[in-house]
């Protein structure tokens, strides 16, 4: 199993891709595809259930990957699923998530969504001591079944990339612990229907002790306020967000979950022993090491002593990449036109991806085995917060998305290629004319 938590190899990628040629469902209009390891995702599901708590809520973090057929594999494991929009926890419903096995997080939650979620029983947690007010307002005459927290921010500070670090001093998330500690305090003790905690460190770059220390405060103060008045069990859930994080380059592994649930028990054994029921909202881990993205190489442009590999994706689906490539790490492999990675010496080349501007770079100057028109560049690890992340921008068609078991001995098409004519709709526009 442990092979399984991490990435697809090339030579097992090379060989799924040229099944999935010989299968015929990659055609000549396929001039990207995205291909999703389901045996990999399985695996990481069942790794993160055994080293938690049997009554363990996991709730994967929809925004991560929101393709329906993903959410509904991992519905079928009884996980639950974190949406942080509206539009998401709809995607869960669709899924087939009950509502007890939904957290809904959105930091601009409207009256008319929260009125939808108390009705139905979806969790809530509320990002501010002004959304608390909301609710309490809102509230069904009868109540509701709706386990309602607050998020905290522990105030731990910030991890390697800022911006997806939700822990400093101030973040635009939750109510601070440090300046606010009375007035959240307050809010559990005037209403009696706060039944859990909330807290989300940040994800990829924090390390792995900020986020068992954040998690340490947050469930300290827990206790303090069960043992400070409340009534007994009135605090029964623990929600300790996601952020674990994955590996983007094999020469500097992430930890593994269960060493990241070992360190969570040693300080927080209350959560490991029932004294409250524990949330988890994992996204990139299950999914980040079990996809990886393959493009044909349309051109190679030589100028000076530079060459250059023109591919059908870029910022379109790896914004983070190219806006901030010293964030946001990504390895790439070469196979040739028959789909067996090439080999060779290395050399410079400047990966560039096929939108209306100069930013738009995977890579620059990238050490590559020669490269050829007809070639096709794969990225790997991109399950995560990149198809998910995709952008209009010059009106790309998504590419088709396969998703596959046993390196390949089982296949499905998990989503067709975006067509013209939805595309042309998705802008107001006729496909008839």
């Amino acid at each position: 199993m442990h092979d399984l938590l991490t990435s697809p190899s090339p030579d097992d990628i090379s060989r799924v891709f040229r099944t999935a040629r010989e299968r015929g469902l990659l055609g000549g209009e396929d001039t990207a595809a995205v291909f999703h390891d389901l045996t990999r995702l399985r695996v990481r599901a069942r790794e993160a259930i055994r080293v938690f708590p049997t009554v363990t809520l996991h709730a994967v973090a929809v925004k991560a990957n929101p393709l329906l057929p993903l959410l509904s594999l991992l519905h079928d494991f009884g996980m639950g699923a974190e949406a942080a929009s509206f539009p998401e926890l709809r995607l869960a419903e669709s899924a087939g998530y009950p509502p007890e096995r939904i957290v809904f997080d959105s930091p601009v939650k409207t009256a008319e969504e929260i009125v939808y979620c108390l009705n139905r029983g979806i969790g809530l947690n509320a990002d501010s001591l002004a959304e608390v007010e909301r609710i309490a307002g809102l509230l069904p005459p009868g109540g509701t079944s709706s386990v309602i927290g607050i998020r905290i921010n522990p105030q731990v500070g910030t991890g390697r990339i800022a911006a997806t670090s939700v822990a400093g001093e101030w973040s635009k998330f939750g109510v601070p612990l440090g300046t606010d500690r009375e007035a959240i305090a307050r809010a559990y003790h005037s209403h009696p229907w706060l039944r859990g905690v909330h807290v989300h460190i940040g994800s990829q770059g924090c390390p792995l002790e900020m986020l068992i220390e954040g998690t340490r405060r947050v469930a300290a103060f827990a206790l303090e306020l069960s043992n400070g008045g409340l009534p007994e069990g009135q605090i029964h859930r623990v929600d300790i967000g996601g952020g674990l994080p994955a590996t983007y380059d094999p020469a500097h592994p992430a930890p593994a979950m269960e060493a990241y649930a070992e360190g969570l028990e040693r300080v927080c054994p209350e959560l490991f022993r029932g004294r409250f029921g524990l949330v988890t909202e994992f996204g990139r881990y299950y999914h980040a090491n079990t996809a990886w993205a393959v493009s044909r190489v349309e051109y190679i442009k030589r100028a000076g002593q530079r060459t250059s590999a023109a591919v059908h994706f870029g910022a379109d689906m790896f914004s983070r990449r190219t806006y901030a490539p010293a964030d946001w790490h990504h390895n790439f492999s070469v196979l040739d036109r028959d789909g067996f990675p090439r080999r060779g010496a290395l050399a410079p080349v400047t990966i560039t991806g096929p939108l209306c501007f100069q930013g738009d770079v995977l890579a620059q100057d990238l050490p590559l085995p020669p490269i050829e028109e007809g070639d096709s560049i794969v990225v790997h690890d991109t399950g995560a917060y990149t198809f998910g992340m995709w952008s209009r921008y010059n009106s790309r068609q998504m590419p088709v998305v396969l998703g596959y078991e046993e390196n390949g001995e089982t296949m499905v098409v998990l989503r067709k290629r975006e067509s013209a004519e939805t595309l042309l709709k998705f802008w107001g526009a006729d496909p008839n004319v």
